[in-house]
């Protein structure tokens, strides 16, 4: 039954803090723990979580304190047991919790698993609903970036790629944890001697440590029929709808094809597959995915945050876990629109990753001016600028060329722009060789691409604005180190779900650490040596 927790709000006969002594309740005042409680602690709404539990019952264990616990647990880098021992003896913890007596509240530890086991289990089934603990971390930015004056309006959007709690392994022996995963749950009465025997131990250590570089596939065979055998077995005892099937199933059909007899399994050549193929048996949602010299295997994490250079200090506005073979633009196409209701941005730094036309567009409907570091794609040739053309940035129309000519029967159709000159213009323009023009029977064309048009006018500006651009984005590297230091780098969890829960709670420390070490005077007080203004891209639309 869900109870909202306003005990904290109740004078308490037993506050310890009453017999302290002088300097020690000034040194608990100066920390951080009352910076805590009335931030963050006080400003959790619990009423939204009260879809995880039933009319009936007795009371929950308060909202407020298992978030606030997940908070501080990233913050202080701790664990499970260590953050629980934290809340029952560490006054300091007591105090961010409202907890005026030590140890007058118990929290078990399988209390904070069966919050996460409700928590997963919503979110999972109501996936549109992220609101539910994002909504939270929402909340606490925009209370802090109102006390702290900090601007929304100028941000920056990196990506970083980072694996969940699975170990990296190759073919033969993602091919052995998805056997032992099969047999696991194959009744002990139906397994047949073959499969029985994978269950020794001297089957793992032959095929996984004395395999022989030449044997591989060989081995990989081995294991795959074995995988099949197990799948029959599956489906004859009423286990074809259970996860270990499913999961079998998807590694048959990613890593082998039938040889020429059809009878037995032969591995796929590596080359042939997919990038969304199962990377673990414990962990479907993983995939691969190999970005300049790093290859990982796992998810991508989308970070944006504040980069005005009046800000005292920067929060983190939005993050959100893909598959890691999800590009960036596409990542990030799809958070902009949250991002502006969020947080009303109206300027966002990027490197050349996102650049991609849909991003443009959708930020324009949004009301967000991209700016690029660099561009990716290939570079234009050497011929004239097309910026050097006079061209309607509405209607895409070709006005004039380089060299002050005024054309004719200017149209724009098929997503190309064409006019025509004289003949004699173009003949005797000392810019033709560089020039975009053609010759004809009676005149000249010039035909252009409006993506083209359109990426000349986003690289004329990047490279105008490169080095503020390339200044107001970097930073954004450091946040993706601190957030790997702090847990992503070692997260403990599987799945898209969970770790999506992991991310938030770890983003939101990293505000409130922030914002903290604001509330203590950590941040020197600076003028701006760059006095940032919106810079007005002509129309894309």
């Amino acid at each position: 039954m869900f109870k909202e927790n306003n005990n904290h709000h109740l004078t308490n006969l037993f506050d310890t803090s009453i017999v302290m002594n002088e300097k020690v309740k000034k040194k608990l005042e100066s920390s951080w723990a009352p910076i805590f409680y009335e931030n963050v602690f006080k400003k959790i709404d619990e009423k939204p979580f009260e879809v995880l539990y039933s009319i009936i019952g007795r009371p929950n264990t308060p909202v407020n304190y298992i978030l606030s616990l997940e908070f501080i647990k990233y913050m202080r880098e701790n664990n499970d047991i260590e953050i629980l021992n934290g809340f029952h003896f560490d006054y300091l913890i007591a105090t961010a919790l409202g907890i005026k007596s030590l140890g007058e509240v118990y929290i078990a530890e399988r209390t904070l698993y069966y919050f996460r086991k409700r928590l997963y289990i919503y979110l999972l089934e109501h996936p549109q609903d992220e609101e539910l603990l994002f909504g939270t971390f929402i909340k606490l930015l925009k209370d802090f970036a109102k006390e702290a004056s900090i601007k929304l309006e100028f941000q920056r959007t990196d990506t970083t790629l980072f694996t969940s709690n699975i170990k990296k392994a190759g073919r033969l022996s993602l091919a052995y944890d998805v056997l032992k995963l099969a047999v696991k749950s194959i009744p002990e009465n139906k397994l047949t001697q073959t499969l029985l025997d994978t269950k020794k131990d001297s089957f793992k250590t032959d095929l996984l440590y004395r395999t022989r570089t030449n044997e591989t596939d060989t081995k990989l065979s081995l294991v795959l029929n074995l995988c099949k055998e197990a799948k029959n077995i599956l489906e004859e005892t009423d286990k074809k709808s259970s996860d270990a099937h499913r999961i079998v199933t998807r590694f048959l059909n990613e890593q082998s094809i039938p040889d020429l007899e059809g009878e037995s399994l032969i591995p796929v050549e590596s080359k042939d597959i997919k990038s969304d193929s199962l990377q673990s048996a414990y962990d479907e949602d993983a995939t691969f995915r190999a970005k300049g010299n790093v290859k990982s295997s796992g998810y991508v994490l989308e970070l944006s945050e504040t980069c005005s250079p009046d800000n005292p200090f920067q929060l983190i506005t939005d993050c959100k876990v893909a598959p890691n073979n999800t590009s960036d633009v596409e990542l990030f196409s799809g958070r902009i629109e949250t991002i502006k209701e969020n947080t009303g941005c109206t300027d966002m730094y990027v490197d050349g990753g996102f650049h991609s036309e849909d991003v443009h567009e959708k930020a324009e409907e949004n009301g967000i001016t991209m700016h690029l570091t660099n561009m990716s794609g290939t570079k234009p040739s050497k011929k004239l600028p097309l910026t050097d053309f006079v061209i309607d940035l509405k209607t895409f129309k070709i006005i004039s060329c380089p060299a002050g000519y005024t054309g004719y029967n200017s149209s724009v159709k098929n997503s190309q722009s064409t006019i025509k000159f004289p003949l004699e213009a173009c003949m005797n323009c000392p810019l033709y060789v560089t020039c975009h023009s053609k010759i004809q029977k009676k005149d000249c064309v010039v035909r252009i691409d409006v993506k083209a048009i359109k990426n000349a006018v986003i690289r004329a500006q990047m490279e105008k604005d490169q080095k503020e651009n390339t200044s107001m984005r970097a930073a954004i590297e450091g946040t993706n180190s601190s957030v790997k230091r702090t847990g992503l780098d070692r997260v403990k969890v599987c799945g898209t779900t969970k770790v999506s829960i992991a991310s938030i709670y770890m983003s939101g420390a990293q505000n409130i650490k922030r914002f903290v070490k604001f509330k203590q005077g950590g941040y020197k007080p600076k003028k701006s040596q760059i006095q940032t203004q919106g810079i007005i891209a002509p129309s894309l639309g």
